[in-house]
């Protein structure tokens, strides 16, 4: 399977905690969550770091990342799973599971 975008991923966490997200629900660091610009809220993303090749499934619930150049923001738990906290940004290959709806 193709990976559906590649480029730079970041993680967001403490100063967001417990703040509305883009769908409405609240955000929480320790959720397996992602935001993306245009995917719909709901859908189900494998995110495979290309340096270790770790990978976690997250659910798309917020808009982001607004910051030019990258391609999805991950909750603080997807960020620890793929063992990117310290570094805080890492390339990914972004894999669509299931879209919301499907």
């Amino acid at each position: 399977m193709a990976p559906y975008q590649e480029g730079v991923a970041s993680w967001y966490g403490p100063g967001f905690q417990a703040r509305l997200t883009a769908s409405g629900e609240v955000y929480d660091q320790m959720d397996m969550t992602a935001a993306h610009p245009t995917l719909p809220f709901g859908t189900r993303v494998r995110v495979q770091r290309v340096e270790n090749g770790r990978e976690v499934i997250v659910r798309i619930n917020d808009r982001g990342p607004f910051v030019r150049g990258r391609v999805i923001d991950l909750s603080r738990a997807a960020a620890e799973a793929l063992d990117m906290i310290g570094v805080g940004t890492a390339v990914v290959r972004i894999y669509i599971i299931q879209r919301a709806g499907d």
